[in-house]
């Protein structure tokens, strides 16, 4: 142990107390029958642990260059690593070790850590979380989620649930707080996100008692049912409050701007960018994506447009399953089986990986992957949605995405994240706040297992392009020109010269998202307008860990071994994208 470790261990022993949500999705234990403060007093508590914790770091190794400068130049190590209390080891995993030396990785691992706590200092003082409601993980999904984690089936703490069901109350009380404190100081999120979160408010109800009732008959069922008529009470209070007093006073205008986006980008990728450059960049990406997504289809459908294409292959009961519980068994078994073929061979694959559960989630939460437990006693999970539980489901498209989801994709990269001893615990377990080297690496194992053969049929390819590449190319063009309020480009072929809007927006995904159902295109819509920077971490991230692959293979040569880039990346553990490129592409 280093001193830093210690450090490390006490700020995330303090922070699960502080937070016992996000502790639940790092998969840390002891908070289970507690639910995170989202109220004034809770946000100033973890401020003022960030700003301790920061103190205590520099006391320890002052602050090193940043990532991008430490990148140049003669391309050496950043000075200043923290001292040691102890020599420390770095042992490795079946998987690979942490890099370098003992210097190299605490010096690595302090600056990770202080990257995070002054992103969220910043976020902090901007007032960021004191208007969060968003649609994808603001503190009412933040709470739902921690409730849902704690089924685990035959093994469920029942005492747990009871605890956090109890706490809801108390949690949405808190939450009003803060939402009425920030209204009276004129910071109101958008019209949109509110609805949004009244939708939730209404929908998860039914979620709460579906996992009640899967207790059975007895004492403890009764006061989980009493619990959850409390629960339910204050979400339809609480939805009260937001469509009304909260909506009332919320702002029509969706846009952020430029200064909030580019803090939602050094929050979600670790980086900054010249968004018109981006902006521009996302144009030629879509348009090379659709290039091929029209050659793979004339490998299937000669001489018929891409529409047509699809269609057939929709239709074609080679590509349809009837039913939740059998398509979630097909899913299980190709992420059983991707993993099967791919250890020992592309990669090593510890013991514990080798394992990975695919659930059907109880309300419409889109397709996700959370990582194991900390204690590994909750595996990876793949989560996927399904409209309606008893008709087909189209299946084309979901081999891209369950290698994105699985392996070599976030189960590979967060798992072996986890086991890998050679990283400290914050490492281990934050690669949920750094969707850039998250989202990015699940995008490029879409494309490498194309790389590596895995597309054998021209359907899954297309699927792949269709499914993942295009629709995330159309995000950076969406989400950036939105909240900047851009102009469509000349030669674009879609309402040039017009700046961008949430309609435009709405157009724009039905042309470049393929057919989907129109709640679908919505929830996009609202999904960026609520979390600006998220929806570009896939592209911008796979971009960068593409670029830091082909600068490894220039430098080695012939000798490039690409089993012993990905090892030795993935090793790194989560980062922000700039200081990503710099550890990867070190001489």
């Amino acid at each position: 142990m280093t001193a830093l470790d210690d450090l490390v261990d006490r700020y995330m022993d303090e922070l699960a107390v502080l937070d016992p949500c996000q502790a639940a999705i790092m998969g840390i234990a002891g908070q289970d029958s507690r639910l995170t403060d989202y109220g004034p007093d809770g946000l100033a508590a973890r401020a003022d642990l960030a700003r301790a914790t920061l103190a205590r770091l520099d006391a320890l190794a002052p602050a090193a260059p940043p990532a991008s400068a430490s990148a140049a130049g003669s391309g050496g190590t950043a000075p200043d690593s923290p001292p040691s209390t102890t020599p420390r080891t770095v042992p490795g995993t079946a998987a690979g070790t942490a890099p370098g030396t003992e210097a190299d990785c605490d010096r690595i691992a302090a600056a990770v850590l202080r990257e995070r706590l002054e992103t969220d200092l910043a976020l902090h003082d901007a007032r960021v979380h004191d208007t969060a409601l968003n649609t994808l993980e603001g503190p009412l999904q933040r709470l739902r989620i921690a409730i849902e984690l704690l089924d685990r089936g035959p093994d469920t703490d029942w005492d747990a649930v009871r605890g956090r069901l109890r706490a809801l109350p108390g949690a949405l009380d808190a939450l009003r707080t803060g939402l009425v404190a920030a209204c009276q100081n004129g910071r109101v999120i958008a019209r949109r996100q509110v609805a949004r979160n009244v939708q939730g408010c209404l929908e998860t109800p039914g979620c709460l008692a579906e996992l009640a009732a899967r207790h059975g008959a007895g004492p403890l069922r009764a006061e989980l049912d009493d619990a959850v008529a409390d629960a339910s009470r204050a979400l339809t209070e609480f939805a009260e409050f937001l469509s009304g007093e909260l909506a009332a006073r919320a702002p029509e205008r969706d846009a952020l701007g430029a200064d909030r986006y580019q803090l939602g980008v050094r929050d979600l990728l670790g980086t900054t960018l010249d968004l018109e450059e981006t902006y521009a960049w996302g144009w030629e990406e879509l348009a090379r994506i659709e290039t091929e997504m029209d050659e793979a289809g004339e490998r299937i459908l000669p001489g018929e447009p891409l529409p047509a294409v699809r269609a057939a292959l929709d239709a074609d009961p080679a590509y349809r399953i009837r039913g939740a519980d059998a398509f979630r068994a097909w899913i299980q078994e190709l992420a059983d089986r991707a993993i099967g073929d791919l250890d020992g061979v592309h990669f090593d694959i510890p013991e514990p990986l080798r394992r990975i559960e695919c659930r059907i989630p109880p309300v419409e939460s889109g397709v996700y992957y959370l990582a194991p437990s900390e204690d590994l006693s909750r595996p990876g999970r793949v989560w996927w949605t399904v409209k309606d539980r008893d008709q087909d489901i189209v299946t084309w498209t979901v081999p891209g995405i369950m290698f994105h989801e699985g392996v070599p994709g976030h189960h590979l990269q967060l798992g072996v994240t986890i086991l890998n001893t050679g990283l400290n615990r914050f490492q281990r377990l934050s690669s949920e706040l750094y969707p850039g080297y998250c989202e990015g690496w699940g995008l490029y194992a879409e494309r490498l297992m194309g790389e590596l053969g895995y597309y054998h049929d021209p359907a899954h390819r297309l699927g792949m392009l269709a499914g993942g590449q295009q629709f995330r190319a159309a995000r950076v063009i969406l989400d950036i020109g939105m909240h900047l309020e851009l102009k469509i480009p000349a030669g674009a072929g879609f309402h040039e010269g017009e700046r961008w809007t949430p309609q435009l927006g709405l157009e724009f995904l039905r042309a470049h998202a393929g057919p989907q159902p129109e709640a679908a295109i919505n929830f996009e819509i609202d999904r960026y307008l609520g979390l600006p920077a998220q929806a570009i971490a896939y592209k911008v991230g796979e971009k960068v860990w593409l670029e830091a692959r082909e600068v490894a293979r220039a430098r080695a040569g012939a000798s490039f071994d690409l089993k012993d880039f990905h090892r030795r990346a993935l090793a790194l553990g989560p980062m922000g994208l700039d200081r990503m490129r710099a550890e990867l592409t070190r001489p």
